[in-house]
């Protein structure tokens, strides 16, 4: 037995068969969805970089091991992946299933797990999914671990694509230009963000390339190059402007005008990743009720998944 699968069978044996379990991450998003249930036991997922192939654009990694040590790795060798960066592990950004803000740029995470490697509620080792496509067969398992909360298997380990990191990537900012013809304005924009009155657009590739891109976003508005806060050069990797706390999903095509709607929700402050239905606001989103026919989809992968409900009970992705 690989050292790898000895690590994963330990994980498996310290979740076992029987009882409420969940897994503790880094508790960055610990009450998405809900809180555990009282008496629920916590295990810690392994930890580790099992294997990266730079040239295949792929990387090997153990649920428990943090995302900053990971983009630290990959960023050696000129790469990234689609997971946000918020200070919590590889396991819980994929479970919690929150896509980055510059997901037009970056993938989206359900496209990036390529393999997940779980605990079922058996306490059995569960493999779907591939390193490539092409050797994927059967259920496409891991997009539907992406946003489960933990709910269907507990990860253990997974195979991420990653992407090169742009030679050139640079945020414009205008306060004239609307932003969905900014969004259909450029070629290929990393991500369009907006507040309702100003709207900010990183743009990555090549030198020429982007500069490019800025003449091509010089036809529709006024553009200058984004600053932080406080006036200071802005690192790489660092958003322009502060996000919100809250998150808040929409339809994309609802973007447009949610600024109009704001002020009567109460919400203050909002930042709206356009072209991808993803808003952060100062306050929380109202729950919406699932609908019946999803629900009924939701409680049926569950009764298959995990029928006596063992696992990480308390959460429910329909709350996310």
């Amino acid at each position: 037995m690989r050292s790898t699968d000895s690590i994963l069978a330990r994980f498996a044996e310290e979740v076992g068969e029987r009882g409420p379990v969940a897994v503790e991450g880094g508790r960055t998003r610990w009450d998405v969805g809900g809180s555990p249930a009282d008496g629920t036991r916590l295990v810690t997922a392994p930890t580790g970089i099992v294997d990266y192939q730079p040239d295949e654009m792929t990387v090997t990694v153990r649920a428990g091991t943090s995302v900053a040590e990971l983009n630290q790795t990959l960023a050696g060798r000129g790469q990234r992946t689609a997971l946000p960066d918020r200070g919590g592990t590889v396991g819980g950004a994929l479970v919690v299933g929150h896509n980055d803000m510059r997901s037009l740029g970056r993938g989206l995470l359900r496209t990036s797990l390529l393999q997940v490697r779980y605990v079922s509620a058996e306490g059995r080792i569960i493999s779907s999914g591939g390193p490539t496509v092409k050797n994927v067969s059967g259920f496409d398992l891991p997009r539907l671990i992406v946003g489960s909360l933990g709910t269907l298997g507990l990860v253990a380990e997974v195979i991420l694509r990653t992407n090169p990191i742009p030679a050139t990537s640079q945020w414009l900012v205008s306060t004239d230009a609307d932003p969905q013809v900014v969004a259909d304005t450029a070629l290929a924009p990393a991500a369009v963000l907006w507040d309702g009155s100003t709207t900010w657009v990183e743009l990555e590739g090549h030198g020429a390339d982007v500069d490019a891109e800025r003449r091509r976003l010089d036809t529709v508005g006024t553009f200058t190059e984004a600053a932080t806060t406080d006036g200071a050069h802005r690192a790489a990797d660092e958003l322009p402007v502060p996000v919100p706390e809250h998150r808040w999903s929409l339809a994309p095509a609802d973007i447009a005008g949610f600024a109009d709607r704001a002020p009567g929700l109460g919400i203050g402050r909002f930042l709206a990743a356009v072209g991808l239905g993803l808003v952060f606001a100062d306050q929380p989103q109202p729950l919406r009720p699932v609908p019946a026919e999803i629900q009924v989809v939701a409680d049926r992968l569950k009764e298959n998944f995990d029928p006596t409900g063992r696992l990480n009970p308390g959460r429910d992705p329909g709350r996310k």
